[in-house]
């Protein structure tokens, strides 16, 4: 089911359209939600608030409008009403450094962390692990190689095959000239 047809569905307060929706869009909700809270329980409860809210109003969803800018626009109040409460409860002082600033990061990093987080995701198992220990824990492919007890040349090749994939599948967030 595409998402116009769930919108429809959704809007009409379609018992499995709801749990369709909540499966397709909950991962970048609470993406959207950590980029405010930074904290996983805050966001799984914003994630929780932004689905209750939008089932309380899909019936006032545009026909025609996507549900994943509106779902993220719900999402990102939720947390940041989220946040202001959780900021009132802290003791004026108690430690130092609590009074940091949150900054929430724009809708366009936001999906594009997911974007790629997605694609990740959707490696093969050996290649994945490739990518991940080698872009999120820095690791060079000689460390890789050791600590998945590989030969270098077959990390190499997974890291290139990965990297292939990664290319194809996040091609649609180039840029194109106007």
């Amino acid at each position: 089911m595409d998402d116009e047809q769930l919108a429809e569905r959704f809007r009409g307060a379609d018992d499995e359209a709801i749990r369709l929706l909540y499966r397709r869009f909950a991962g970048p909700v609470f993406t959207v939600a950590m980029s405010i809270l930074h904290d996983r329980e805050l966001a799984a409860d914003a994630v929780q608030q932004t689905f209750l809210k939008a089932w309380r109003s899909a019936g006032t969803h545009q026909p025609g409008r996507p549900l994943a800018p509106w779902l993220y626009a719900i999402a990102r109040r939720t947390a940041i009403d989220i946040y202001r409460k959780e900021r009132r409860t802290i003791q004026p002082h108690s430690e130092v450094g609590l009074d940091a600033e949150v900054v929430a990061l724009p809708f366009e990093s936001v999906w594009e962390a997911w974007e790629v987080r997605k694609a990740v995701d959707s490696l093969p198992d050996d290649e994945r692990d490739v990518v991940r220990l080698q872009h999120f824990e820095g690791l060079t492919h000689n460390q890789i190689a050791d600590n998945l007890s590989v030969a270098i040349g077959t990390i190499k090749s997974r890291s290139f095959r990965a990297h292939r994939r990664l290319a194809e599948s996040l091609v649609h967030m180039l840029e194109v000239p106007v």
